[in-house]
């Protein structure tokens, strides 16, 4: 699941590059720090020691997730990009993310 978000990162860079430079500090930059925080929100609690922890952190992630699904098809809509592996790809990773915090919730 990590490599995977990683490298949703970076296809989301590739795709910026190709926005308007109008977008470099608005659309853009928040489809990179939100892609961005989900591989890192996996690293992070993965490394915290709790179950609890681990978690939220997972949650972080998975809503970080919806907050690119939101500038993807933004992105698609404003400049018609091709969307569609990145949109692919992401609902692999929210599956994923969704069954761990469905794991980390009922397992002990």
């Amino acid at each position: 699941m990590w490599q995977k978000s990683f490298d949703l990162v970076l296809n989301v860079y590739k795709l910026t590059d190709g926005l308007p430079k109008i977008e470099l500090y608005g659309l853009s930059d928040q489809m990179k720090r939100s892609a961005t925080s989900i591989p890192s929100n996996i690293a992070e609690g993965s490394k915290r020691g709790s179950r609890k922890d681990f978690k939220q952190f997972v949650r972080v992630a998975y809503g970080s997730s919806a907050e690119l699904e939101t500038q993807l098809l933004l992105a698609k809509e404003l400049y018609n990009v091709d969307i569609s592996n990145l949109i692919s790809n992401l609902s692999d990773i929210q599956k994923m993310l969704s069954g761990l915090i469905k794991k980390l919730s009922t397992d002990n």
